[in-house]
């Protein structure tokens, strides 16, 4: 029997816990509060390709690797569950001045122009202020031209956390409700409220563990270039008297600050702000008024919709805006780190994470292995296949470096060739003209 722990609740964690179910693994998944995180109040964009940007290639081949896999994933899912989770099927965005509309057609040259996996022809097609009122006739009169984005979708969040959480107890996953901590004992002392036990990482018995705690992974596994970066949305419900929502994504600049309009079937999410504020989830007035003046801008009538939540998470942001995918020592995988990304990044990360668990190395996943960022393994144990924690054969220095000298199992050699693959990939910073990455 082979077991797999599982930690964080979130999407990612809920994906790999329910993949990893069905391909025989005995699974256990630590959340105390299972669903509650960013993935409770993200956008579901699924947009890798209008989010592109010239550089940013390893960025753009993860991100369309895993909207390639989106409609297997949902059809499995709604298989499973008989929960159809799409609201969306394809993605506007809008400029409003000239220097928003040559980003777009920057945008536009670059995506078209290389082989984007799961997109026939050119999935990026311009369009002028007609062309964009065609498609969404209750836009502004502001916007002078749109991209739109034909294989982009959009899903319900919600509805993928609440499917991802049946379709794991179906499976046979088991939910542990002890709060993970990176020491055993260790309780916050400053928190007199009621608290779930701890369990110490390191002292899960499992044959392997997924960190899978979004933005709060590092607190984990200290060292690891995961942070928290907040962000806030509204949800907002239309009324009788309101214009009805747009049936596209619509994305938008105003006053050089992102915002996005994804529809529901009863209404609009709207989002969202960023900040550098660490773990602080407390919505701002700032925050809800700056998001409302600029959706007016992009869309007039939504005014008329009726306020239904504001609520605020932490996403895990990364160095680089790529995921951590892969050993962190011996046992530990890590799969976290996906910004904004988190929703769209699910299928990829599940089957790369699987991959990992059979000895092998996904190959649309190893820019993303964490070997990267040269993270110090947790206390640098030696594992008995003579590897270090990172994977790496110890006995590299006397020149018995090959798997066959060193007898190690398929599994380290996997991590050994992940890790010299994503030894050549750039950690430098990338950053959109959104303001977004």
């Amino acid at each position: 029997m082979r077991t797999l722990a599982v930690v964080g609740g979130g999407v990612i964690g809920l994906s790999v816990a329910w993949r990893a179910a069905e391909s025989g693994w005995t699974v256990t998944l630590f959340d105390p509060a299972i669903g509650s995180g960013a993935s409770w109040v993200a956008g579901g964009m699924l947009a890798p390709l209008s989010e592109g940007w010239p550089g940013e290639d390893e960025v753009l081949e993860f991100g369309a690797a895993a909207l390639a896999r989106w409609p297997r994933f949902a059809a499995d899912l709604r298989t499973r569950t008989g929960t159809d989770v799409f609201v969306a099927d394809r993605t506007l965005t809008v400029a409003l001045d000239s220097a928003d509309a040559t980003d777009l057609r920057t945008i536009a040259d670059w995506v078209n122009t290389r082989e984007v996996r799961g997109a026939e022809g050119e999935p990026l097609r311009l369009l002028n202020r007609a062309g964009v009122r065609e498609l969404e006739p209750g836009l502004s009169r502001v916007v002078r031209a749109g991209l739109l984005a034909r294989t982009e979708p959009a899903v319900d969040n919600r509805l993928v956390v609440t499917a991802l959480r049946a379709a794991c107890a179906a499976a046979g996953v088991r939910f542990g409700s002890d709060r993970i901590v990176p020491c055993a004992g260790e309780e916050d002392h400053a928190d007199p409220a009621p608290a779930p036990p701890t369990r110490s990482l390191g002292d899960l018995p499992h044959d392997r563990i997924v960190l899978a705690a979004g933005a709060a992974s590092a607190e984990l596994w200290p060292g690891l270039p995961v942070r928290p970066v907040k962000g806030e949305i509204l949800r907002l419900r239309r009324r009788p008297s309101a214009p009805a929502a747009p049936v596209h994504v619509v994305r938008a600049r105003v006053h050089g600050r992102p915002i996005y309009l994804v529809p529901r079937g009863d209404g609009i999410v709207l989002g969202a702000t960023q900040y550098e504020a660490g773990f602080d989830t407390a919505v701002t007035v700032a925050g809800v008024r700056d998001l409302i003046s600029d959706a007016e801008t992009v869309f007039p009538g939504i005014g008329e919709y009726e306020f239904a939540e504001a609520i605020a998470g932490s996403r895990p942001g990364s160095p680089d805006n790529l995921p951590l995918i892969g050993y962190l020592d011996d046992r530990v995988i890590a799969a976290t780190g996906h910004g904004r990304n988190g929703i769209l990044g699910v299928p990829v990360t599940a089957d790369a994470v699987l991959a990992l668990l059979e000895g092998e190395v996904l190959p649309e996943a190893r820019a993303a292995d964490p070997a990267r960022f040269g993270i110090p393994p947790s206390g640098g144990a030696t594992s008995p296949d003579g590897s270090d924690a990172a994977g790496r054969d110890s006995t590299a220095a006397t020149g018995q470096s090959s798997t066959a000298a060193t007898g190690q199992s398929p599994t380290a050699a996997a991590r050994q060739s992940s890790t010299a693959a994503a030894r050549q990939s750039s950690t430098a910073a990338m950053f959109s003209p959104g303001g977004v990455r």
